[in-house]
């Protein structure tokens, strides 16, 4: 028998060692966290003694989830999608789950027996469905957001749908507990659940909000984050007992205190203080979940699990693409939509405990389902990545939508010529955007927000919709005849994605990108990326420059410091091309260096030497041209071939003399 210190030692390492790498390659938590369960199944004797603990921390883990969505639930938003919320989404989960059921109940004996060890009646039936007829939220919303298709067609319908089955949760955790009560009471358990969720929730919506409010701020007056974090727990646990006490699940009562906390203006700090105490809980409780799986068992019966698997994922594809085309949306549309909802969400598991609880079945006969879920999850970011490919590939109307957004887009574009492409028009493109007009230089922005990008066209600005990932975007806003590409999105994947596609358009163009981190400054310029602005440093030198002249540094050592400190950072900051209308006071922060670009002619001295050996403490060697290559601070142990063109800094007599003695050939 393990103690209860060694029990958490082995979740605790092994949930370390596991969750780590499924993070990395994008797979998640709560994958991770059921394939920990699986991994200590040998311990599961002692999982199951250490049962009294180990289920009661698993359970508040569910009632933190059920808090948070209580937090995020908001009467506004859902009266603004209130036609896919709850037509769509009524639909999806109605019809998903009614199909899902009767093809069960339409199984002979035999066959049900063979898919569900135990037999199968009309509320196990019931359960079942419901469970699979719910989609990921976690795992959805965080792919909508990371490849920002939040706000696209698709993205507000699966959202709209999302937000149902969440709503749908709620009613679900009142009926499948009653259905233990057996056919004779059922109907009188239903009656009564109902009955007393109507009184609390006419109760506490009424009075709850004005009691969080006064209760909260009494608490905030003290100024303890300690007290504060503690009455969150205290709201959570209190509204969740209250609910159990008058036979109801805890869940409901913690999403009750939720949606009372949400009308108030403490939600935010609320979601952030519960944040760690739901994430660790809910990850214990799906690995007590992947604990009861049998790995052994799973193998002997596998066929089950990929009907399951197989047949839930055809229902709800088929279901929701026809409910989207019924709706008005194209077939490009319903595709999209139906992939991204195809998969089995975290609340099945929530159901399915609910279902053991009550007495309706047993964890062992529940496993092909359990299992078929969990794969489910681990192959919804594949299939999610070939939404596009598949919409554009079986929908004519999709790509005739797409190639006239794309001759829109060329026909903004067509009159300029040496213009920026601005990658993202948010608060640091539009920055750039403006700065660009005020010096009449052309700029063309590209984003995937429909509403900036409308609000903006209103406006007057030259920014359109589109993914600037896409060669066929970068084409039509005019790449080929681009002076320059600026990527103002704080997006390091989508930014990589980015360069790959410029570098294969345009390998000479020159690119600006924005980052957070300075660690991943030299990921960028490997990527292509000719210079990389850390927003961080940037700005902590803007705070220094401000400091020293406050305390009394005079302004020209104000700006040597800065100019020092930029000219280790930026290559490209370090000189400038001068022009017959710079004078010598417009030179940037009074830097006396230029930037020139030099050809090495054919029979020049430097040809075989390398680098190192023509530079000077005067003139430095800033950039390599080589055919389509930029090379940005090369080597020094480089070596020089006719044909290249060094960019090199320094005073113009000093670049005069080295070109003379190196550059060109003798006589």
């Amino acid at each position: 028998m393990l103690s209860g210190l060694e029990l958490a030692l082995i979740l605790i390492a092994a949930a370390t060692l596991v969750v780590l790498p499924f993070r990395r390659f994008g797979i998640p938590p709560l994958v991770a966290y059921l394939a920990v369960g699986v991994g200590v199944a040998p311990y599961a004797s002692e999982l199951l003694d250490n049962d009294g603990v180990l289920h009661a921390a698993a359970e508040l883990g569910v009632v933190f989830l059920m808090f948070t969505l209580g937090l995020e639930f908001s009467f506004a938003r859902l009266k603004a999608l209130r036609r896919f919320v709850f037509g769509l989404g009524g639909a999806q989960v109605l019809s998903c789950a009614a199909l899902i059921m009767a093809i069960l109940l339409a199984l002979p004996a035999s066959w049900a027996g063979w898919l569900l060890p135990g037999g199968l009646d009309w509320r196990l039936a019931f359960t079942i469905a419901a469970s699979l007829a719910l989609s990921s939220t976690a795992l959805v919303v965080k792919l909508l957001v990371e490849r920002r298709e939040l706000e696209t067609e698709h993205g507000r319908r699966v959202f709209s749908v999302l937000l149902f089955q969440d709503l749908a949760v709620i009613p679900l955790l009142i009926v499948i507990p009653a259905l233990g009560k057996g056919s004779d009471g059922l109907a009188v358990a239903l009656g009564l659940a109902f009955l007393k969720t109507a009184v609390l929730l006419g109760v506490l919506l009424r009075f709850g909000p004005r009691i969080m409010r006064t209760w909260f701020g009494l608490v905030v007056r003290t100024r303890s984050h300690e007290l504060f974090t503690l009455n969150v727990l205290l709201a959570t646990l209190l509204f969740g007992w209250i609910t159990h006490q008058a036979g109801l699940s805890m869940e409901l009562g913690a999403f009750l205190a939720g949606m009372m906390i949400a009308e108030t203006e403490y939600r935010f700090q609320v979601e952030e203080d519960i944040k760690p105490f739901r994430d660790v809980l809910l990850g214990l409780f799906f690995v007590t979940i992947g604990a009861r799986l049998d790995p052994m068992g799973l193998l002997s019966s596998w066929p089950q699990v990929l009907t399951i698997l197989v047949v839930a994922f055809a229902i709800k594809f088929s279901v929701v693409a026809w409910l989207v085309m019924r709706s008005g949306a194209g077939a490009g549309v319903a595709i999209r939509t139906a992939l991204w909802l195809s998969q089995t969400g975290e609340f099945a598991f929530v159901l399915l405990a609910q279902l053991v609880e009550g007495g309706l079945s047993s964890h062992e006969a529940l496993q092909p389902v359990t299992a078929a879920i969990l794969l489910s999850l681990l192959l919804s970011p594949a299939i999610i990545s070939q939404a596009q490919r598949l919409a554009l590939r079986v929908s004519g109307e999709e790509w005739l939508r797409q190639s006239v957004q794309l001759q829109q887009v060329a026909t903004q574009s067509m009159s300029l010529r040496g213009h920026v492409i601005v990658c993202g028009f948010g608060r640091c493109g539009q920055g750039l955007g403006h700065i660009l007009a005020a010096e009449q230089v052309p700029f063309f922005a590209i984003d995937t927000d429909p509403d900036r990008v409308r609000l903006a066209q209103t406006a007057g600005e030259a920014v359109v919709y589109g993914d600037a990932r896409r060669q066929a975007m970068l084409v039509a806003a005019g790449i080929s005849r681009a002076r320059a590409l600026a990527i103002t999105f704080d997006d390091l994947p989508q930014a990589l994605h980015l360069l790959a596609t410029v570098r294969t358009l345009a390998p000479r163009l020159p690119v600006l990108a924005r980052c957070a981190n300075e660690a991943d400054i030299e990921r960028l310029r490997a990527a292509g990326a000719t210079e990389v602005v850390p927003e961080i440093a940037e700005g902590s030198l803007m705070i220094a420059s401000h400091a020293m002249a406050l305390a009394g540094v005079p302004l020209s050592r104000v700006r040597r410091r800065v100019r020092k400190i930029r000219d280790g950072r930026y290559a490209l900051l370090q000189g400038f091309f001068q022009g017959a209308d710079d004078e010598p006071i417009e030179a940037i922060e009074a830097d006396p260096h230029t930037l020139r670009a030099v050809p090495v002619e054919p029979g020049a001295p430097a040809i075989g030497c390398v680098l190192g050996s023509i530079a000077t403490a005067e003139v430095r060697v800033m950039a390599l041209v080589r055919g389509t290559q930029r090379l940005v601070e090369p080597d020094p142990s480089t070596e020089i071939q006719a044909g290249d063109v060094l960019v090199l800094s320094g005073r113009l007599d000093h670049i005069a003399a080295l070109e003379q003695q190196w550059l060109l050939p003798p006589g």
